[in-house]
C-alpha cells in the first residue's frame, strides 16, 4: 500500500470523516485510488447490464376482507406497505439475477486488476474484519463459518452502516447536519458507481460490485438519520415502524443477498426478505425498550404516544421515570409485540444458506434475551439497563450454531407456489 494513503488512513477517524475548523460540516476525503475506479470501471457496466430492470415477480400479499395484510396476519399499515414495496424490489432484483442464463454475477470482475489493487482491497476487507471484531464481537465471531467472499462482504456492510449510525449517535453528533447526511449519501451513491472515497468505502464498493445489492435500503438508511436530526415523537406504531425500518430493517435487506438463501430451501426469495426485514424491526424495537431512560435523558422518546395514551401515560411519565402499574401493562404489550417480530423472523432463519445461519441466529437469540431482562428488572428501563451477561451469552452460541444446522421446513406461508 502506498506510504501516503496508509498515513491518510491512519490519521483519519474510523468513519473517515474530516472535519472543518470552526465549521459545523465535514467535508469528504478526495476518491479513494485512480486505479481502483479505473479497474472497476467496465466491471461496473457489466453488472448493471446483467441485473436487468427487476420485475415483480413474487407474490403480492395476502388479502382479507378487501384489506391488506401484513406477515404478522394484521391490515397493513402504510408505513408497511410503502417497505413492502422494497421488499418486492430486492427480491425481483435476487431473481432475475438467477434467471440470468450462463451468467453468475459473482463471477463479473474488472477486465484489468493491477496488484496494487487487489492488495488494497484485501487491506480495506482486513480492516472492516478489524472493526466488527472490536464493536460486534458475537456477530464477527459468527462470520467466521461463512465462505471467505461472504465474510469480507458482511463486515463491509457492518462497517458502512456503523459509521452511518455514528454520524449521528457518535461522539461528534452535535456536530451533523441535514447537508452533512447529504454529503454522505453523495459519497454512498458515488461508491455504488465504483468511485469510493476511502479504504472502508472501497471494500463496501467492491462488494456491491459481486452481489446483488440494491443501493435503495442503504439510502433509507441515511433518511434514517435525517428522521433522528428533525423528529424526537413518533405519534403511533405506523410512524415508529417506519423509523425502525430505516434505522434497522435495512440491514437485513442488504445482508440477505450476501448470506444468500439454501439451495434446499423452497420459500420464496420474498418471504426471506420479510423476515430478515422482521429481524431488523424486532432488535430495533428491543433497542428502544432497552433504552428507554437513556433516550429520555436526551429529550427523545421512541414509544408511539398514542399507545402510551391508551395505559394513561405521558411524556412526563417517560422523563419522571418512575415504574407503576400502568408502564408495567404498557411495556408487557410493548414486548409482545417485538416477541412478534423475532417469531416472525425465525421463520425465515433456516432458509438461509447454512454457512450464514449462526451469526443471524447468535443476533435473533440474544436480542430476545433482552426482553426477559427488561421483564427480570421488573419493568425498569429508566435506572437500570437490561442486557445479556458474558456468561448467558457465551452459553447461548452453541444453541445457536445448533440452530444453523437445521434443515429448511416447508410451511404453507414459506412455500413457493407449485
Amino acid at each position: 500500500m502506498p506510504a501516503a494513503l496508509v498515513r491518510a488512513f491512519n490519521a483519519s477517524t474510523l468513519w473517515g470523516l474530516e472535519w472543518k475548523e470552526n465549521q459545523r460540516d465535514f467535508k469528504v476525503h478526495r476518491p479513494f485510488g485512480v486505479s481502483f475506479i479505473c479497474s472497476h470501471a467496465n466491471a461496473v457496466k457489466q453488472i448493471v447490464k446483467c441485473r436487468g430492470a427487476p420485475g415483480m415477480s413474487e407474490a403480492m400479499p395476502t388479502s382479507v376482507g378487501g384489506l391488506v395484510m401484513n406477515p404478522l396476519g394484521k391490515p397493513m399499515l402504510p408505513s408497511e406497505q410503502k417497505v413492502y414495496d422494497v421488499v418486492l424490489k430486492q427480491a425481483a432484483m435476487v431473481n432475475d439475477v438467477k434467471q440470468q442464463k450462463g451468467i453468475n454475477v459473482l463471477d463479473v470482475k474488472p477486465e484489468i486488476v493491477s496488484p496494487s489493487t487487489i492488495e488494497l482491497l484485501n487491506e480495506a476487507y482486513e480492516r472492516c474484519g478489524e472493526v466488527c471484531a472490536e464493536y460486534a464481537k458475537t456477530f464477527y465471531l459468527g462470520t467466521l463459518l461463512m465462505t471467505p467472499d461472504r465474510r469480507k462482504a458482511i463486515w463491509a456492510i457492518y462497517v458502512w452502516c456503523r459509521r452511518t449510525d455514528e454520524l449521528v449517535d457518535g461522539p461528534n453528533a452535535s456536530h451533523i447536519t441535514p447537508l452533512a447526511l447529504d454529503r454522505w449519501e453523495q459519497r454512498l451513491e458515488d461508491l455504488f458507481l465504483g468511485r469510493p472515497y476511502d479504504m472502508l468505502d472501497a471494500a463496501l464498493s467492491d462488494t456491491v460490485l459481486k452481489y446483488p445489492v440494491d443501493i435503495q435500503p442503504f439510502r433509507d438508511m441515511i433518511e434514517g438519520m435525517r428522521m433522528d436530526l428533525r423528529k424526537s415523537r413518533y405519534k403511533n406504531f405506523n410512524e415508529l415502524y417506519l423509523y425502525c425500518y430505516y434505522v434497522a430493517g435495512t440491514v437485513g435487506l442488504m445482508s440477505v443477498p450476501i448470506m444468500g438463501i439454501a439451495p434446499e430451501s423452497k420459500a420464496t426469495t420474498e418471504s426471506v426478505y420479510n423476515a430478515a426485514l422482521a429481524l431488523g424491526i424486532a432488535n430495533q424495537l428491543t433497542n428502544i425498550l432497552r433504552d428507554v431512560g437513556e433516550d429520555a435523558c436526551r429529550g427523545r422518546i421512541y414509544l408511539p404516544q398514542d399507545e402510551l395514551a391508551q395505559f394513561g401515560l405521558s411524556d412526563e411519565d417517560i422523563f419522571a421515570g418512575k415504574v407503576t402499574d400502568r408502564w408495567r401493562a404498557f411495556m408487557k404489550d410493548q414486548i409482545k409485540r417485538a416477541r412478534m417480530f423475532f417469531d416472525e423472523a425465525e421463520k425465515g432463519v433456516t432458509e438461509l444458506d447454512k454457512a450464514s445461519r449462526w451469526p443471524v441466529w447468535a443476533s435473533l437469540i440474544l436480542y430476545r434475551q433482552i426482553l426477559d431482562a427488561i421483564e427480570a428488572n421488573d419493568y425498569d428501563n429508566f435506572t437500570k439497563r437490561a442486557f445479556v451477561g458474558k456468561v448467558k451469552k457465551f452459553l447461548s452460541l452453541p444453541i445457536a450454531y445448533t440452530q444453523a444446522f437445521v434443515q429448511p421446513v416447508v410451511t404453507s406461508k414459506f412455500a413457493r407456489a407449485s
